[in-house]
């Protein structure tokens, strides 16, 4: 049997008792597991939290948006974007700021209607010359701390909280100055929006749409880590605006893939992380491949999620 949403100390807890006795149990960013051996159960509960996640965050909504990342981070990033955007392989794109083409890249997306997110960038060296000292000096703690391990993201850090804050912050605040407003969606380069200082002070702004974690099918990572990742999806939706799946374009083979990717979005809303600068991702979405693989599946025109629930991300607490 399981439970689900009991509280803890003040926080969600999803549980989980299989016949045998192994437990399982899960709070915004940690989880215990007793055994390390395969589960059926524990699958099917999974899938069960899926589904219901699912539930939360979007109803009806089907969608196939493609969005490429690191749009201003250099001349050849932007033009490569650019150019799938033109030819409607890609529907949106997500922007860094404090970069050398953020200033152009801003203004050819004010010019041209481009759909441009923020891409927050904690872990990559800011490299527009008018960058302030002393943001520079906070991202280098953050890139230090990040960079460090990869599991530093899920550990909660006490004596960087003012550092996240203001470079959150200034990131905030230079997007509205090249793009004329606020962000209405946000994600993170090396997706570290989705670290625990971030998600736990409630950094990122009530109601904005925030990408989610990859999507991964039984197999493709282990059960602990997929657990981790809803358990961090569920505590995402209670004050964000989220797609129900999320994927990256790559590896483009083998066909059944992107063939899976491509069914779910004819029932789901379904986003499709790129990177043109990549070569064989620019070719696939320039080069016919994109379009042949969608089919009768529309890719959108922009970053839309039709069916949307009203109630996602009205969290304030």
């Amino acid at each position: 049997m399981f439970r689900r949403h009991q509280k803890q100390s003040g926080q969600s807890v999803i549980s989980l008792k299989s016949s045998r006795g192994r437990q399982l149990t899960a709070t915004p960013g940690r989880v215990h597991l007793t055994t390390d051996e395969a589960n059926p159960a524990l699958e099917t509960f999974l899938d069960y939290a899926d589904i219901h996640l699912r539930s939360k965050t979007n109803l009806h909504a089907s969608v196939l948006i493609l969005n490429a990342d690191d749009w201003g981070r250099d001349h050849e990033n932007t033009q490569r974007i650019y150019e799938c955007l033109r030819q409607g392989t890609v529907s949106s794109t997500s922007a860094m700021v404090f970069m050398e083409d953020s200033e152009r890249a801003a203004s050819l997306a004010r010019e041209n209607g481009v759909d441009a997110g923020l891409h927050l960038n904690f872990t990559t060296p800011y490299t527009a010359s008018s960058c302030p000292a002393g943001l520079l000096e906070h991202q280098r703690k953050l890139a230090s701390y990040l960079n460090w391990n990869a599991l530093a993201q899920v550990v909660f850090h006490p004596g960087l909280v003012g550092s996240f804050e203001y470079v959150v912050k200034a990131q905030l605040h230079e997007y509205g100055r090249l793009y004329g407003s606020s962000p209405e969606r946000i994600d993170g380069h090396h997706h570290m929006h989705l670290c625990a200082n971030l998600v736990f002070a409630k950094l990122l702004p009530s109601g904005t749409l925030v990408r989610r974690n990859f999507s991964f099918q039984a197999g493709e990572k282990s059960l602990v880590n997929r657990m981790y990742r809803r358990a961090l999806d569920g505590r995402l939706v209670r004050r964000h605006r989220m797609v129900d799946y999320l994927f990256s374009l790559t590896p483009l083979q083998p066909p059944a893939r992107l063939e899976r990717i491509r069914s779910l979005a004819g029932k789901c809303a379904v986003e499709v992380e790129t990177h043109p600068v990549n070569q064989d991702e620019y070719e696939f979405l320039t080069g016919g491949g994109a379009t042949e693989w969608a089919g009768d599946i529309p890719i959108a025109a922009r970053f839309a999620l039709p069916g949307l629930n009203k109630l996602a991300g009205k969290e304030s607490s």
